[in-house]
């Protein structure tokens, strides 16, 4: 998407001129107004006049309502066409978002900018603009219109409306502090909620549900702080504001008593010039409100914008094909947050169409290894090859294609069991789907299901036992049949029934030559493998296979050793 997805198209435009001119025809309606009263005042108002008087008015408002209803649909699916442009270019564009942006307590504003921000930026297209260009046009022809009658008039009426710059000028700086942090901490109330509703079965566990939990209680109170601010400033730069505009009728009296007691000034025209100024006071107050929201808004589109102009994850696009498919780290580093390394100079291969376990304690950096396998994240220093060819150069999404991953955590679209699956593959059909899910020893569940596979998974499959989802992460894998397969303690927090066949599951998976790497708890499951990777403080402490290590009597010896006491 090359074309920048905030251009405005014909239709927009179009909606802003029709906006124009019948904020034109608005003022039209005074000059008619003030030939009646003319008439009226000097009592030949015969028939013939005010019935062409009617008919031009008639033709006015019969225009005016075209012109709307042209002008507003125009505005409308001009403004919805651009805000559909920045949700599709935002959703292209979050995907090529570095992950470690979304570790970083981000979550929260993406999400507010994607919905909120959007849609207030697309306030500004459909509504705002169109407001304040129809009402800043009907201003202007009632200061002409005055003007018209008794130029002094226009002239006191214009330098009225030119005290809103000064009294506007205040409200902006008002709206850049307050509403910029308004719109901040309101990001960061969104990412304390999303926190909340997604662990809300662990905080009631403890007893930290609702106006127990700190996090979000102290987040709303921020937000409910700063909105007060906001109100607090905004409040007396109005009333300022108000005082200004509405000055203009009591000075409008004033001045203009003067000629029309002399006689230069008819009192029909002073009766409609002294009564326009509290119209123009309206329409002000209405312009300076709308000025007010499109500054508000416009944080919103400065937002969007940041996140278009966010760094990409660089990368060919071109296919990655490699002719084998080992794996090799050559002195790679890592660290998710900067001066805290949890890979440090990382050094081992991985045999093509072998398998490969990783074991370690919990936060020696075993899943992060393989997160640098399937590069959601870039290491900072050193190279990974994939069948010898550096990763650093393709685009993550290639590397992706090359591998299948069953995660502890399993991620399930709200949709049948069947389409879940086809993610993995979106052209297969379904008998292909079906025989994944009987090498992934789910076939059996599913056909016990009312619907089969077309049953409802649920919100990130909530309907599914754990063992249910893993198994139907495991199919997915199957179905994609790539050369390469990452298991990231797939069989952890299961109970043994579920295990069981998760590991049956698992070895129907690697019946196929692939390289396999896998992350286990258990190193009974492990112990058959081609080798197994040690990882100890950020770095590879032993190498070998289960028996090579275990006569070197270190660390993975201390491990087994300590497995084989708690199975006694």
């Amino acid at each position: 998407m090359n074309e920048n997805p905030m251009k405005k198209g014909r239709k927009f435009y179009i909606g802003m001129i029709l906006t124009v001119v019948e904020g034109m025809l608005s003022g039209c309606n005074y000059f008619v107004l003030y030939e009646v009263m003319k008439m009226l005042w000097a009592e030949n108002a015969g028939l013939p006049r005010m019935m062409r008087l009617a008919l031009f008015l008639g033709i006015i408002f019969v225009s005016r309502i075209v012109i709307y209803s042209l002008g507003y649909t125009n505005n409308q699916i001009g403004g919805a066409a651009v805000s559909k442009k920045v949700r599709l270019f935002l959703g292209d564009k979050i995907k090529k978002i570095p992950l470690s942006r979304f570790t970083q307590g981000q979550t929260g504003q993406y999400i507010n900018i994607a919905t909120s921000d959007v849609n207030s930026y697309e306030k500004i297209l459909t509504h705002t603009i169109g407001n304040l260009v129809k009402n800043i046009t009907f201003s202007v022809m009632l200061i002409l219109f005055v003007g018209y009658i008794w130029l002094p008039g226009g002239i006191i009426l214009a330098c009225i409306e030119l005290l809103l710059v000064p009294s506007l000028w205040l409200a902006f700086r008002v709206v850049k502090k307050y509403g910029t942090e308004k719109n901040a901490v309101c990001a960061e109330n969104v990412s304390s909620i999303v926190e909340y509703v997604t662990g809300i079965q662990t905080f009631r566990a403890y007893g930290v549900g609702g106006t127990k939990n700190k996090t979000v209680t102290s987040s709303m109170k921020e937000f409910c702080d700063v909105s007060y601010d906001y109100e607090k400033h905004g409040i007396p730069v109005n009333v300022v504001q108000c005082i200004c505009i509405w000055a203009g009728l009591p000075i409008m009296i004033l001045a203009a008593s003067v000629p029309m007691l002399n006689g230069t000034l008819t009192p029909t025209s002073y009766l409609l010039i002294s009564i326009l100024p509290m119209l123009l006071a309206k329409l002000a107050d209405a312009i300076s409100r709308d000025l007010m929201s499109y500054k508000n808004l416009m944080i919103s589109k400065i937002k969007v914008m940041d996140i278009m102009k966010e760094k990409e994850e660089t990368g060919s696009m071109e296919a990655f094909t490699p002719k084998t498919h080992d794996i090799e780290f050559l002195n790679v580093e890592f660290s998710y947050v900067p001066g805290e390394p949890v890979l440090q100079g990382i050094n081992f291969t991985v045999p093509d169409q072998k398998l490969t376990a990783i074991v370690g304690d919990s936060g020696s950096g075993k899943s992060t290894i393989l997160n640098l396998i399937s590069k959601y994240y870039e290491a900072q220093a050193g190279t990974i090859s994939i069948g010898g060819q550096p990763i650093q150069n393709a685009a993550s999404e290639r590397i992706l294609e090359q591998i299948s991953m069953v995660d502890q955590d399993v991620f399930l679209f709200d949709d049948t069991i069947r389409d879940n699956i086809r993610h993995a593959r979106p052209n297969a059909a379904d008998a292909e789907i079906e025989a994944a899910c009987k090498e992934a020893n789910c076939d059996g569940f599913i056909r016990k299901m009312e619907k089969g596979y077309d049953t409802p998974t649920g919100e990130n499959g909530n309907l599914l036992s754990g063992g249910e989802r893993q198994r139907l992460s495991i199919a997915r894998a199957i179905l994609k049949n790539s050369p390469i397969l990452l298991l990231d303690e797939a069989t952890a927090s299961l109970d043994i029934e579920n295990e069981l066949a998760v590991k049956q599951a698992i070895a129907n998976l690697m019946k196929a030559k692939k390289t396999v790497v896998m992350i286990a708890h258990t190193l009974s499951i492990v112990k058959h493998a081609d080798q197994i990777l040690v990882v100890a403080d950020g770095r590879i402490a032993e190498a070998g296979t289960h028996e090579e290590l275990l006569k070197k009597n270190g660390k993975y010896a201390s491990m087994w050793n300590a497995e084989q006491q708690l199975s006694a």
